[in-house]
């Protein structure tokens, strides 16, 4: 099932039954005060951010399951303010940081190239299914403690060897580029793989996720690919379009208006 709205997500929320959602995930606004071409994002002031937030927020709270887990996407310019809503409302399990390279033009500050993803969940019995990522080259190879032929010798060795460890909360995925095949053409669109590592990490094939801030709609397609059901909404009717060139569900003609 996949079921998308155009709809402000309190009004979709307010459709859902208590304790429904296994997973929710929002890619949320920033807090920026930026004019993106899809949406306007909220000013970065404490009264704007909670007064958006805090009603929304209790409403994930509302119909998450007790076993189930919220992921909420944001930048540092309001993750404080994020957490003191949490704080109230669930138990903070972890903040993930994706870490990024990409272009872009030289400030006098240190480039941003992170965004923080707070993991919580409603009690300490939640669905977590452990993630699997490859070791370093560094780790892989030994490094710096052979010499070169020993290394190539090493690396001859685990070539054909899965060698993983637990993932961490340090998660290096690469950002998409303008030229990236995943592009749609939508601003702050984020990489499947992202989305991927969270809802298998989170839930099970059949579980319902929720995404209440769907953009271009990442969530609802990697659904499908894993074979959850999926629940989302965006205001912006450009995100249908987005939604439909994914091919997540097809336009009806406009109907016919009787004299």
């Amino acid at each position: 099932m996949i079921d998308i709205r155009l709809s402000d997500n309190l009004d979709l929320m307010a459709e859902i039954e208590d304790n429904t959602v296994d997973l929710i995930y929002c890619d949320i606004l920033y807090g920026t005060g930026r004019k993106f071409k899809d949406y306007q994002d909220l000013k970065p002031i404490r009264s704007e951010i909670e007064a958006h937030y805090i009603p929304r927020i209790k409403e994930m709270h509302r119909i998450l399951k007790p076993t189930g887990s919220i992921y909420l996407q944001m930048d540092w310019k309001i993750e404080h303010w994020i957490r003191c809503i949490f704080d109230d409302l669930f138990i903070t399990q972890n903040c993930i940081s994706w870490v990024y390279d990409r272009w872009t033009n030289s400030v006098n500050n240190f480039i941003s190239q992170h965004d923080r993803i707070i993991f919580a969940t409603q009690t300490d019995e939640y669905v977590f299914n452990k993630i699997k990522v490859p070791f370093s080259d560094k780790s892989k190879h030994k490094g710096s403690r052979y010499s070169k032929q020993e290394n190539n010798k090493l690396k001859q060795k685990y070539v054909n060897t899965e060698r993983l460890k637990d993932c961490g909360n340090w998660w290096n995925i690469s950002y998409l580029n303008s030229q990236a095949k995943e592009r749609i053409g939508y601003d702050t669109q984020k990489p499947k793989a992202l989305i991927e590592r969270i809802i298998k990490a989170s839930s099970n094939e059949g579980d319902l996720v929720a995404d209440f801030y769907l953009g271009s709609g990442t969530t609802a397609e990697v659904c499908k690919d894993l074979k959850r059901n999926f629940i989302g909404c965006d205001i912006n009717p450009n995100c249908l379009e987005k939604a439909k060139e994914r091919g997540l569900f097809s336009f009806t003609d406009e109907p016919i208006k009787a004299d």
